[in-house]
């Protein structure tokens, strides 16, 4: 699964890298966790906009569901009801440029940060929807696509959210593009060569530690 990431490159390299038309202001963020509002890139011209991090369902009840939706797992995306209509038709890149994942060990988890090898950002697949309540109040959220891990991620954990190719971000947002086997082709593990992990200080493991410390290596 994927459940806690970074966000700290520049709004500049963000706009040019993901071509947006419309933007909002970011604060550099080291320790990105489920519940936040999270950035996230949609539509035609591509606006950039802040999502909860956890989708609900649009058929929800409540605002607070009893299952964990901060992930969905690529193999069952295009069938689940929870995100079958979002699969179709609301399809969104989540911006990052690392994400964290921990490893078992004797001594407890160890958590390991990754991310590309240039540093560049890069976009995780998403999917995103609308909820409202019976009270009058919405809900923009979101989630992340996960899927077997690589072979660099693999000793320390089995699955790796979806890294999209930035060749691969038109077909993903055209709403229009509703195949499943054409989408489901884009949801594989990120090539292991482009990507970097090492492990870290267990001050990840607390959401409000949010600087820099979080993704320096240990000596």
């Amino acid at each position: 699964m994927c459940g806690r990431y970074t966000l700290h490159t520049s709004l500049e390299r963000i706009t040019a890298h993901f071509h947006l038309h419309q933007t909002q202001a970011l604060a550099p963020r080291f320790n990105i966790a489920p519940s936040q509002a999270v950035p996230a890139v949609r539509g035609e011209p591509r606006e950039l906009i802040l999502l909860r991090w956890g989708l609900i369902p649009s058929w929800a009840k409540e605002e607070k569901t009893p299952y964990n939706l901060i992930n969905a797992r690529a193999e069952t995306v295009a069938a689940k009801p929870a995100f079958r209509e979002a699969f179709r038709q609301r399809r969104c890149l989540i911006p990052a440029d690392g994400f964290y994942e921990w490893k078992a060990e004797a001594d407890g988890k160890q958590p390991y940060y990754i991310c590309r090898r240039d540093g560049e950002v890069f976009a995780f697949a998403g999917l995103w929807e609308h909820w409202q309540g019976e009270t009058g109040k919405s809900i923009g959220s979101c989630t992340i696509i996960v899927t077997g891990a690589n072979q660099l991620i693999q000793p320390i954990h089995d699955r790796m959210p979806v890294i999209l190719e930035p060749t691969d971000y038109d077909a993903w947002l055209n709403p229009q593009n509703q195949a499943a086997s054409t989408l489901t082709a884009l949801l594989k593990s990120y090539p292991p060569e482009k990507m970097k992990a090492y492990p870290i200080s267990k001050k990840v493991n607390r959401p409000t530690n949010d600087d820099s410390a979080c993704i320096t290596p240990l000596p």
